[in-house]
């Protein structure tokens, strides 16, 4: 059994926050409804979400285990591929289930290993090696998260990293002078909001794949009277500076490649000295994992900070 859970977690990509917590609440029902499952009965009529599939009850399984983190402030409801994870893992339950019989401890057991070890997962590692350019320092960093996002299935984990890499630069950029509110990566179209971050008449859009919808908040901004700003890949820029033109928007908006953004300020905020470098991204990167303590619940998001003389 563990045997076929390994081979379907690899198949399937079942891992990171989103994934197990639909394999924790699938494994819930089998054990409340026995199996085979429905897959059909296992969403609910209003919005087409696993039902069952919250931060309640992630968390009381979790805590018969002993486990009081959190391992997703939604329970994995915004997870995208929730619906298709269900489906897929209910297949499998039930077609073990027509060769033998399914020791759901184990399975539930399997999975809280799983959770564990995701808990326990190495934060991210970045260098600072004098004799690298800034910009190679910051991709890097950013190669190991696309890595991270290519190996979990459905997170969006370079999105995550950009917005709290862009917001604790700005943090340490302003130093106080303007105020703004960070908010968790699941949590960016709060009403209210013109996007990211709010500073001045500033709003800005950090997004790994710029489409017509950010584009759309762009002219909201515009026609609110406020500067939007999108901080994208450096392969994006283009596809948004291409959007906007064809949004007739082109000239009206800044579109900023990450990188490049994060790099400038760290030369700006350091006075352009290589002591006053290698603080400025120290403390970006501080700043950076206080961000992730307080408004995620992954904590292999943060930066590991380490030098090389």
């Amino acid at each position: 059994m563990i045997e076929a859970l390994q081979a379907f977690a690899a198949d399937n990509g079942f891992r990171g926050k989103g994934p197990l917590s639909v394999a924790l609440v699938v494994t819930g029902h089998a054990r409340a409804l026995g199996l085979p499952l429905d897959a059909t009965a296992l969403t609910t009529a209003n919005d087409g979400q696993v039902l069952g599939l919250g931060r309640s009850g992630v968390q009381a399984v979790l805590e018969r285990h002993g486990i009081t983190k959190v391992l997703a402030s939604e329970g994995g409801r915004t997870s995208r591929g929730s619906i298709a994870n269900m489906r897929a893992y209910v297949s499998f339950l039930n077609d073990i289930a027509l060769a033998r019989d399914v020791d759901l401890d184990l399975v539930e057991a399997f999975w809280i290993d799983r959770v564990r070890a995701h808990f326990a997962a190495k934060p991210f590692q970045l260098r600072i090696d004098p004799s690298l350019s800034v910009r190679a320092i910051v991709r890097a960093l950013m190669d190991q998260v696309e890595v991270r996002q290519r190996e979990a299935s459905g997170a969006m984990v370079v999105g995550t990293v950009m917005q709290h890499l862009v917001g604790a630069k700005l943090q340490i950029a302003l130093q106080g002078r303007a105020t703004f509110e960070h908010n968790g990566s699941n949590t960016n179209d709060v009403k209210g909001r013109g996007g990211d971050f709010d500073i001045g008449d500033v709003s800005f859009h950090i997004t790994t794949a710029p489409g017509p919808a950010v584009i759309e908040k762009c002219r909201s901004n515009l026609d609110a009277g406020r500067r939007p700003i999108i901080v994208t890949t450096r392969r994006r820029t283009e596809v948004a500076e291409a959007l906007a033109i064809d949004a007739e928007l082109g000239g009206r908006l800044d579109i900023i490649d990450f990188e490049q953004f994060i790099t400038t300020n760290i030369y700006e905020i350091g006075v352009f000295a290589a002591s006053g470098r290698a603080d400025a991204l120290a403390d970006i990167i501080a700043a950076y994992n206080t961000i992730i303590d307080v408004y995620e619940t992954d904590p292999s998001l943060r930066i590991e900070l380490g030098t090389r003389r």
